[in-house]
């Protein structure tokens, strides 16, 4: 395969760092938040670099950007590879960028080689993935697998009161050139590259994680209603106090969650109201992150949650939204086998990995066949200026996506019938 199309390590570094301008923070990390000009700026630069190796660009109702190699039987679908370009307030250089640009370098040699795939292969970079700015993420790969409508995404604000709908009618227009499509479309196989976001590919040595699955994940927003009292004169015993019923529930979760090592359980949000000194709190709105590999133990677990929250909101109010609902899911065995055995021609050292982070990925499993392929993240940091992977590790995850576009594309010995 290697005689075939190689990959260019120095163009691939360099649109990382050009990519990095894109929503640049003062010293460093990105912030490039979804549908934002700085996104807008984002999308100029990767269609522009599509269009020197000839793919040709589209969108759809989502806001997903696709760039399209054509091959010798277009009607086939697609393999479709990449990731996302958008980012989190204070995001780094190489989360979601990485994806999107190795399958771009990929796609660019296979093109520069001169090769026609049989069928077409798509980079793509998904709408929302980090939901940073518009919750919850993933937007476009959800509304992209049906499992969202629309109407419901579209109506989605950020905290300035901007709609999707609104943001997403900005990034159009600034774009009335390329193809509009229509949302969804048959996909061959998806293979997804990404920083580990995680320490355990680099503890262990290993440059190429073979990702296996990605564990589940519940989101919930208890809202708990209270009353206003004035904090010197309300009696001790009257008090509906929205901050107290969410401390006895916060404390309880956090005992009751940590049943194995493999919880992972956050409060990573709590909003206060009046957040006054001298007012009894009358209204409390927290956000819960829980994380199981185990579907079944998630399933307890989430109910639990509910429970312990209704166990200690009295004597106020509560209202609990599930925001967030996703399975544990696992990958195909079959690309896995190929991410091994390309891993091990270029003499990269593999590991099995699950990921603890939700991906993309996990809307593209039901479809068709899918498959991550990680790379190191220094010390495991992400979500972070200071996230970083090194030049030598993003090259050999670009390699390895290569090889199995190559395959599934019909362009190597390996691959099967056309379909």
């Amino acid at each position: 395969m290697t005689a075939l199309a190689s990959i260019s390590p120095e163009r691939l570094w360099s649109r990382l760092m050009e990519l990095g301008r894109d929503g640049a923070l003062p010293e460093k990390g990105v912030n490039r938040q979804a549908l934002s000009a700085e996104e807008i700026l984002s999308w100029r630069r990767i269609i522009a670099w599509g269009a020197e190796a000839g793919l040709t660009p589209s969108t759809d109702p989502a806001g997903n950007l696709f760039l399209t190699l054509q091959g010798k039987f277009p009607h086939l679908s697609p393999v479709v590879a990449g990731s996302h370009a958008d980012s989190q307030p204070t995001g780094g250089l190489f989360d979601g960028a990485f994806g999107t640009l190795a399958a771009l370098e990929a796609v660019t040699a296979i093109a520069e080689a001169g090769l026609v795939p049989e069928r077409p292969i798509t980079v793509v970079a998904w709408m929302n993935e980090e939901g940073s700015r518009f919750a919850p993420g993933m937007m476009g790969s959800e509304l992209f697998a049906g499992k969202r409508t629309l109407e419901e995404v579209m109506a989605v604000k950020d905290a300035t009161g901007v709609s999707v709908a609104e943001a997403l009618a900005n990034v159009h227009a600034a774009f009335p050139e390329i193809e509009r499509r229509p949302l969804g479309f048959p996909v061959h196989a998806y293979i997804e590259p990404h920083i580990e976001q995680a320490d355990v590919l680099e503890s262990a040595g290993a440059v190429i994680g073979v990702v296996s699955g990605i564990q589940g994940k519940k989101t919930y927003e208890f809202v708990i209603s209270g009353r206003e009292a004035h904090a010197g004169t309300e009696p001790m015993e009257r008090r509906q106090d929205a901050l107290q019923a969410f401390a006895r529930m916060a404390v309880r979760m956090q005992q009751e969650m940590v049943v194995d090592n493999a919880v992972k359980f956050t409060i990573g949000r709590l909003e206060i109201q009046p957040n006054a000194p001298s007012v009894v709190p009358s209204r409390a709105v927290f956000r819960v992150d829980l994380r199981h590999p185990d579907n079944a133990m998630l399933d307890r677990l989430g109910l639990r949650l509910e429970t312990i929250a209704a166990e200690e909101v009295h004597p106020c109010g509560l209202h609990i939204k599930r925001l967030v609902d996703a399975p544990s899911n696992t990958f195909d065995e079959g690309l896995r086998t190929a991410i091994w055995r390309s891993a091990a021609r270029y003499g990269y050292p593999a590991l099995d990995v699950l990921s603890a982070a939700g991906h993309d990925a996990r809307q593209m499993a039901p479809l068709a066949p899918s498959v991550m392929i990680f790379i190191p993240c220094r010390g495991g940091l992400s979500h972070h200026p200071d996230e970083w992977a090194e030049p030598e590790h993003v090259a050999a995850g670009a390699a390895v996506l290569l090889d199995l576009l190559l395959e599934q594309a019909g362009l190597s010995h390996n691959h099967g019938d056309a379909s």
